[in-house]
């Protein structure tokens, strides 16, 4: 690794870290019941143990985000996160990538018998996994470990990219967090000391849910 890279290597990881810091803080003072739910940092030798058993590259932003918080727990939490999503433990990573990693190897397959020349994105190696909408984790974000994007993908094979960058995935969630006036307008709202992402779609939660500008 040249000096620049490392140069750039270090540098998102403190932003990544200092995001995360942001974050972490305005939950544990605000929304203590998503704060409680958060899974202590992965150890060095647990994040070379999950690159070992994903085979790629784990991007170092991601390194950054799981070394302070691998997760969540099992119990299911509202969407904390932009697009509703919630940390995955380790344990979904890997069962995620594993079944995506199959379907990607069915659809090289088929193109192969067919030969068919047209890339339909499907899913790709260097995408990572790190967050999930729903407990099913049916569909979720990862992050391209080769070109740093943040792309949306659910069981209906519909993929798109929603980040430039981890570190601009997780400003943002800051900055939204900090700035009444951003929350408002990503409707972000706290309901029985959770932070709840989006508006709830229920009655039933929407009565105890206060959006945190309201």
């Amino acid at each position: 690794m040249d000096g620049h890279t490392a140069r750039e290597q270090s540098i998102e990881w403190r932003q990544i870290d200092d995001a995360w810091q942001r974050i972490e803080s305005w939950l544990e003072r605000n929304a203590p019941a998503t704060w409680a739910n958060l899974l202590p940092g992965a150890s060095e030798a647990e994040l070379e143990e999950l690159q070992e058993s994903l085979g790629v590259r784990l991007p170092v932003g991601l390194k950054a985000l799981w070394s302070r918080r691998a997760g969540v727990g099992p119990e299911p939490i509202p969407g904390f996160m932009p697009g509703r999503c919630v940390l995955m433990s380790f344990d979904v990573v890997r069962r995620t990538y594993q079944l995506k990693m199959q379907l990607w190897q069915e659809d090289q397959e088929a193109q192969r018998r067919t030969g068919g020349t047209e890339e339909i994105t499907v899913w790709r190696p260097s995408w990572v996994p790190f967050a999930a909408i729903g407990r099913d984790a049916l569909s979720g974000l990862s992050l391209d470990a080769e070109t740093g994007r943040i792309w949306y993908w659910n069981e209906y094979a519909e993929r798109s990219v929603k980040s430039e960058s981890l570190t601009d995935y997780m400003e943002e969630m800051a900055d939204v967090l900090e700035v009444p006036l951003l929350a408002e307008e990503a409707r972000v709202g706290l309901m029985n000391g959770f932070l709840v992402w989006g508006a709830p779609r229920n009655d039933a939660e929407r009565a105890v849910w206060a959006p945190l500008a309201g």
